[in-house]
């Protein structure tokens, strides 16, 4: 149940139009739902301010269907499914609205939500083999509700490449950085932005990359600070984070 579902119930107690009993029973439905293989957090969104993801990978279309019909008919109206094939895309229930991104291997039921203000996220990979990781950060970034700007192919083989976009650098309230090989960009990058940096190394590289584990190693040992790293390949991870670090509210 979403916080402004709640605010609604609460408002319709205090009106009248609600009664005790009727608002404790959507209440005591509120916090998970059991459905034999799932147990459905329908909190999270009131915890974390996003609602619950559905990780694609390992479940079957069998699976996934009952757990989105059951976030949809709790009132969930983005529902954002990652690491999703075009086999099992193809096998989503026709009658959700549903939505494919194949380089991203991300799937949506329903729609983005909007942005709350105008900042943006800005998401750079150092060669286009990066670019599917790339992809699953910025589409799950405009799927929670933020503005993405792309910057792709500008590693640090051709520096020229990335300074052609320092106003795009300097603007930016949250910039994800994804590189395989050495893992240089993220550094670079670090150390020409004032906002927070996300790592994300990816598993492109030759031999002793070995599978993205070089790159990793190089972003945990960024000399730049305000460089953070998430696991390899975690492009939704990434796009999970800068949404929750472009969207929280100053302090006062």
């Amino acid at each position: 149940m979403e916080k402004e579902k709640i605010v609604n119930l609460l408002t319709g107690v205090a009106a009248g139009k609600v009664t005790v009993e009727e608002a404790l029973l959507d209440l005591k439905k509120a916090p998970f739902e059991e459905i034999g293989m799932a147990s459905i957090d329908h909190h999270r969104a009131i915890r974390q301010g996003s609602a619950e993801v559905v990780y694609g990978a390992g479940k079957t279309s069998e699976q996934i269907n009952p757990i989105i019909r059951s976030l949809w008919e709790r009132g969930q109206r983005t529902i954002l499914i990652t690491r999703l094939s075009r086999e099992k895309a193809e096998k989503i229930d026709k009658i959700f609205p549903f939505t494919y991104y194949e380089e991203a291997r991300i799937g949506l039921v329903g729609e983005n939500q909007k942005p709350k203000h105008s900042g943006y996220i800005l998401v750079a990979t150092g060669g286009t083999s990066d670019i599917p990781v790339g992809e699953e950060a910025a589409i799950t970034a405009e799927i929670l509700g933020n503005n993405v700007r792309r910057v792709y192919d500008v590693g640090v083989a051709g520096l020229h490449r990335l300074l052609a976009h320092m106003d795009d650098i300097m603007n930016a309230r949250v910039i994800i950085a994804i590189a395989g090989m050495e893992g240089a960009l993220a550094s670079v990058i670090g150390g020409l932005a004032s906002c927070p940096v996300i790592a994300v190394p990816t598993s492109v590289g030759y031999g002793t990359a070995f599978g993205g584990v070089t790159a990793l190693l190089s972003m945990l040992n960024s000399c730049a600070s305000g460089v953070s790293v998430v696991n390899i390949d975690n492009g939704f991870g990434a796009g999970y984070l800068a949404n929750q670090i472009n969207n929280m509210e100053a302090v006062k």
